[in-house]
């Protein structure tokens, strides 16, 4: 864990893109209450096959017009080169010099895949149009991508997107310390030393983690699992034991050295700001 000590912790937060009106205008709520405890910028999530392009723009304007950094995902499964271009010049036009790159999925129903198949290719492409004008991150699995044959595979598909120019990770959330400590371990030997930021998943609802989960390949640990289970429809219950749950592990991964922490926030803020308050993280 040598590699990312080194590294200043920074500390982040991710949304998704409103569908409507009402969600837009609950979403600047949430964006100002978790504004007020400083993170250092925040993430907007991209659609399958850039379904949300145009919302995620506009996510990303207000947030920059509110005065916060905004840091757009950009995924590249079924888009042209041209089409990840004007997406560029677009972010390049309003500011935006950090980027989270990332493979992506098809939509539903859709076969073609696009130009560029890989995240790597995507970072690569990114570095030839703009050079170092953007900061890019990637993701990073812990647990290992689901759609990969081996962990040995997934980590040479990590490699793959640092040598192509990529600045840092963001993982996919967790709830296994080990998986982290190992992951990045694993990095280490293979000379990739990047921050490699850990994503923090809250526990508020148990059905809908369990389903995120099940589609994401995280695991859930048994012990975890059974007691949230037992709670049934208890939400309060639910949120409680989540609360101490993912605070222990954010303590966790700060001890051993985590270059930082990036909330899922899923539009709320409740869960986050007494997340934020149980870890004491202050200002960013």
């Amino acid at each position: 864990m040598q590699s990312q000590r080194r590294h200043t912790p920074i500390f982040s937060m991710e949304f998704f893109p409103p569908k409507n009106e009402e969600g837009a205008e609950k979403l600047r709520q949430t964006r100002d209450e978790l504004a007020a405890l400083g993170p250092r910028f925040f993430s907007v999530t991209y659609g399958a096959g850039g379904s949300t392009r145009d919302r995620t723009l506009g996510t990303v304007r207000e947030i920059k017009n509110a005065g916060y950094e905004a840091v757009p995902h950009l995924s590249c499964i079924g888009s042209t080169r041209e089409s990840i271009r004007e997406i560029l010049a677009e972010y390049r036009s309003v500011g935006v010099r950090h980027i989270v790159a990332l493979r992506g999925d098809l939509p539903s129903g859709t076969h073609e895949v696009g130009e560029l198949r890989y995240a790597n290719d995507l970072v690569a492409f990114i570095r030839e149009e703009s050079g170092d004008y953007f900061h890019i991150d990637v993701a990073a699995y812990p647990e290992f991508h689901p759609q990969s044959p081996s962990a040995t595979a997934d980590l040479e598909n990590f490699r793959r997107k640092v040598e192509a120019g990529a600045n840092g990770a963001i993982t996919q959330y967790f709830y296994n310390l080990d998986s982290y400590v190992r992951f990045v371990e694993s990095c280490e030997r293979m000379g990739l030393n990047i921050p490699i930021v850990p994503g923090i998943m809250p526990i508020t609802n148990f059905t809908q983690l369990a389903r995120f989960s099940d589609l994401c390949g995280t695991e859930i640990p048994r012990w975890l699992r059974r007691r949230l289970e037992g709670y049934g429809n208890d939400l309060e219950s639910i949120r409680a034991l989540g609360l101490d749950v993912v605070t222990q592990l954010c303590q966790r991964l700060l001890e051993v050295g985590a270059p930082g922490l990036h909330f899922y926030t899923m539009n709320q803020s409740g869960t986050i700001r007494a997340l934020w308050k149980a870890l004491d993280l202050g200002k960013s």
